[in-house]
């Protein structure tokens, strides 16, 4: 605390012209001042030990930035106060705490050096003496005092003694310092008043700061008035309230619903509800507080409020945006499926890049157990979030997505909301699945419903009908499943990522098998690796003989029946390790429930190999055709649909119009009946990709040429003999390789797609590229068995493929 130095009639003070300088901060030291400071720094300490063995004066100048630990001459203000060190105390850690005067102005005018410590040139400020004083000074130093007791009995700390000097004070220059080094100022403003070398014009600006200072003091004291009034008023609100409740209790009247409205009031309050929300919750709240407890209305609007406070409106989860964790997580839970883990690494470092981002949606569509929906749960693991599905499989009721108003009795919110409730937190990973088998009724379309939720543009403000405020959805990653896209509204599918997840390949169902499906089912069925040894050929066999799908459900199906029997066998004693190989997989799974489709001995006259796409992939259908006498009839027959039947008569039409290149007798179509079969006719078939199949079949039946049993093809044809493209060329090609196919007949506007099917699929196999029928016969038929001959074009487009297929483990780690 400053102090002034008491009036003394003592001789001036000689001050030399160099003296060690400390740079200063947080405080401006002024003439005539008694302070302690505490000195840390080096170079300081060096320079008050260089005063004690002198003079004991040092020179004291504040520094320009306060955060500087070691100044420069530029860092440090030219005008200081040189001081006289009073007293010196060394600290035991390490600093020295001195007790220093003030005794006049100084200016800086060199540096002399600055090394161990600065030694500064300075130049002593007399200050100038007032000769006469005037009225206008007689009313400035009495402004002063009064401003200054003013302030005091404000509660501002000023000592008592120091008032009483200052009271007793009348030179204007030693008033205008006294003050200032007692108010606390902030280091700008006192260096400020340390540089105004005039008394008189010092002693105004101190009135200005006064000034300004009992504004403030004015302004704080009414603030907190008021405060304390409204502090009152509730005081007085609580203490009422309380002798209420104690009246009530001792009436043995306990308000139960005072403690439910309190109760409301306080889960309002930490739910963090936006503005407009926390409104609506207040206003229902108001309602509650003036119904009765036990009315049918007072049941909904509890309801209602339950649902409010328990909503996420600002909890949220932390992503976890390390990419190559993330990575670990998704190729620990999932075998290939590239194409989906690129996309979520992709989103994971957008969102590492931009902290605020819309959640995407993705749809995943592919064929049953290929992995969609487990895929979602290593997504939310991979990003740190909980995970919510619902499966809107057959819903018909546009409530069960937008929730029922509140009219109606026993009202809900939506699955959405529900979903959002579960999950705890407002940014969840939301799996829909099932969302291709949304119906619709007299009651609305779900799929409308479902725009909104699944819109970025929109979903920032969800509406539930139940609710009736906003939700935001924004922060929601959205995933939906469907096994094929036809089936979904247009609008909603244009708003959707679609990534596609084929079936799986023998090598790829492998892979699933030894590195998820038996560790998983070892696990369940309580055995271990030293008692179960599964070869990899027995595996295989069970893939191909005993399942025929895209996915894997069926396959550790099999597998757990395999280790079921195995465990029984183990358990009875019989046996304490068993090693299943393709020799005994039949002892365990009975007959082979599948066989390879191709098992035709040779080429024949009329019977084509098709290539299909089904919603478990794809699959081989063989195409019959045959003619009789008869008057130029045509039978389709093998349950076929409306399409499958205008492909037919489109392949008739072509052969028709090409007898002549064919070498088929005119009067054969006139004088006989044509019947096309599809075998399996109790199976439903439809689509636009059979028609170059049809079309072989018949021209081999015509020209007596045998069809190979080696090529499938797929496409369908138009009356000219063009050959357009087709959809889902994995799955059938995958199709075609499970059969031991090789070739395959394609439509050349799909060759770009084939580079979309991963090598290891394509390796080893044929692709020819058809752009007509000229292309396709040559390619399909054998040599002409009688007088009819195959059209041979000049240049046919073949594409081998020798990819050779990698290591197992070293797929599994691309």
């Amino acid at each position: 605390m400053a102090e002034q130095d008491k009036e003394t009639t003592q001789q001036p003070i000689e001050i030399p012209g160099a003296l060690p300088l400390i740079p200063v901060r947080d405080i401006v030291v002024f003439p005539y001042m008694v302070l302690p400071l505490f000195v840390g720094r080096e170079m300081s300490i060096r320079a008050i030990n260089e005063a004690l063995a002198g003079n004991r004066m040092i020179l004291m100048s504040a520094q320009k930035v306060l955060d500087v630990e070691n100044p420069e001459a530029k860092d440090i203000h030219t005008m200081g106060t040189v001081g006289m060190i009073m007293r010196m105390l060394k600290l035991p850690d390490g600093r020295i705490k001195i007790l220093v005067q003030g005794l006049s102005r100084a200016r800086i005018l060199d540096f002399v050096h600055s090394e161990p410590y600065y030694q500064v040139r300075i130049q002593k400020i007399v200050e100038p003496k007032i000769t006469e004083r005037s009225l206008e000074l007689e009313a400035l130093i009495r402004t002063v005092k009064e401003q200054l007791e003013k302030i005091s009995s404000f509660g501002k700390l000023v000592l008592p003694e120091v008032l009483v000097v200052i009271e007793n004070l009348d030179d204007p220059g030693r008033l205008s310092d006294m003050i200032i080094s007692n108010l606390g100022l902030r280091v700008e403003e006192a260096q400020e008043i340390l540089e105004i070398l005039d008394p008189v014009e010092r002693l105004k600006k101190v009135s200005e700061i006064l000034a300004k200072e009992l504004g403030v003091l004015n302004m704080q004291q009414k603030i907190q008035a008021e405060a304390k009034g409204e502090m009152d008023k509730t005081q007085r609100e609580y203490f009422l309230r309380e002798q209420l409740k104690a009246i009530q209790k001792e009436l043995g009247d306990v308000d139960e619903r005072a403690e439910e409205i309190s109760e409301f009031k306080k889960r309002i309050k930490e739910a963090k509800m936006p503005d407009k929300v926390g409104k609506e919750a207040d206003k229902q709240l108001k309602r509650l507080e003036h119904m009765h407890p036990d009315s049918a209305e007072a049941s909904t609007v509890r309801s209602y409020l339950e649902w409010l406070v328990e909503l996420p409106w600002s909890k949220k989860t932390k992503d976890n945006l390390d990419i190559k964790a993330a990575s670990k997580v998704l190729d620990a839970d999932h075998y290939d499926l590239e194409k989906v883990k690129e996309r979520i690494l992709e989103y994971l470092a957008v969102r590492k890049m931009k902290d605020k981002m819309k959640g995407p949606i993705l749809c995943f569509v592919g064929p049953p157990g290929v992995g969609k929906t487990s895929l979602g749960k290593s997504i939310a693991r991979a990003l740190g979030r909980e995970f919510v599905r619902v499966s809107l499989g057959g819903i018909r009721d546009e409530a069960e997505v937008r929730g029922h108003r509140r009219t109606y009795v026993g009202a809900l919110p939506g699955r959405i909301i529900q979903g959002i409730k579960q999950a705890g937190t407002n940014n969840p990973v939301f799996m829909m699945d099932e969302i291709d088998k949304v119906g619709t009724d007299f009651r609305g379309d779900p799929s409308a419903a479902l725009l909104e939720v699944l819109d970025p543009e929109q979903n920032n403000a969800f509406s539930d009908h139940y609710l009736g405020v906003p939700f935001d959805l924004s922060h929601v990653m959205f995933i939906t499943t469907a096994n094929m896209t036809d089936t979904i509204l247009s609008p909603l599918r244009d708003r959707m990522e679609v990534i596609e997840l084929s079936g799986y390949t023998e090598e790829e169902k492998l892979g699933i098998a030894l590195n998820f499906l038996i560790p998983r089912q070892l696990t369940e069925h309580g055995v271990t690796k030293k008692n179960v040894i599964l070869t990899d050929l027995a595996v295989r066999m069970i893939i191909r003989q005993y399942t025929r799908e895209a996915g894997v459900r069926n396959l550790e199906r099999e597998l757990a029946n395999v280790l079921r029997k195995i465990a029984r066998q183990i358990a009875e004693g019989k046996e304490k390790q068993f090693t299943v190989t393709p020799a005994n997989v039949h002892k365990l799974l009975g007959v082979p429930k599948f066989l390879p489709e191709l098992e035709q001995e040779k080429d024949e006259v009329g019977v084509s190999t098709g290539l299909a796409w089904t919603e478990t992939g794809g699959d081989i259908i063989y195409i019959e055709a045959t003619f009789m006498k008869g008057k130029g009839g045509v039978m389709l027959t093998g349950h076929l649909g409306d399409v499958m039947k205008e492909s037919a008569q489109a392949a008739l039409s072509y052969i028709r119009s090409q007898e002549k290149e064919l070498g088929i007798k005119p009067d054969l179509f006139a004088k006989n009946d044509i019947h096309i079969h599809v075998p399996a006719g109790a199976i439903p078939k439809d689509g636009p990709s059979a028609g170059i199949t049809m079309a072989t079949a018949l021209a081999s039946v015509f020209t007596n040429a045998p069809v190979r049993r080696d090529v499938a093809m797929t496409g369908e044809v138009t009356l000219r003999g063009r050959v357009l493209p087709i959809g889902g060329l994995k799955e059938k090609i995958l199709a075609a390789r499970r059969a031991g196919i090789k070739t395959v007949i394609l439509p050349k506007r799909n060759e770009k797609d084939l580079e979309e099917v991963p090598k290891h699929v394509r390796r080893g196999m044929e692709f020819i590229f058809a752009e007509t029928m000229d292309d396709v016969l040559p390619a399909a038929l054998r040599r002409r068995v009688s007088g009819a001959k195959v059209p041979r074009p000049a240049a046919q487009k073949v594409r081998r493929e020798k990819v050779l297929m990698p290591a197992f483990s070293a797929r599994k780690n691309n």
